[in-house]
């Protein structure tokens, strides 16, 4: 029972919601963008309704992300107003209005990517566009994320 108590006392004191919240929903839209290239040469709705599936989750996943790393950025490095932060403020915005974008346009129109009109290259766009984001958000929280770590080796 004491190797329990520990245990979930070590995961208490190492449980940071921002890097689990960022990682998931940056995690889940690269598996979105891959259900919707599977869904162009194959024609098959079970792989689109999989990106409709992803993408609502995704887009409850950033606002936690975004409001967590908002906490962490407030708390550990007192609101600094240093390039990286602005920029992944910036690209966190860009991204949910992505998201948004992309889930009102899939649930306003249910068949959109079987029909072949602007509507359907918007919703691919917009869900395209949402892979370098993500990737630029992952490599700017690896830089501050490295930086710590050299910060805490020199100490």
């Amino acid at each position: 029972m004491a190797g329990k108590k520990s245990l979930l006392k070590e995961m208490k004191d190492t449980f940071f919601l921002h890097p689990i919240a960022a990682h998931f929903s940056n995690g889940l839209i690269p598996v979105a963008v891959l259900y919707l290239l599977l869904t162009l040469p194959f024609n098959d709705p079970f792989f689109e309704r999989t990106v409709e599936h992803l993408i609502i989750i995704v887009l409850f996943a950033v606002p936690v992300s975004f409001f967590s790393g908002i906490h962490d950025w407030t708390k550990n490095y007192k609101r600094a107003k240093a390039p990286v932060f602005m920029k992944k403020i910036k690209l966190s915005i860009v991204l949910f209005l992505l998201v948004v974008t992309t889930v009102v346009l899939r649930l306003s129109f249910p068949d959109i990517m079987f029909q072949n009109d602007w509507l359907h290259w918007v919703y691919i766009v917009l869900l395209l566009a949402t892979l370098p984001v993500v990737t630029l958000l992952g490599h700017y929280g690896g830089k501050l994320a490295g930086a710590a770590k050299q910060a805490a080796r020199r100490k």
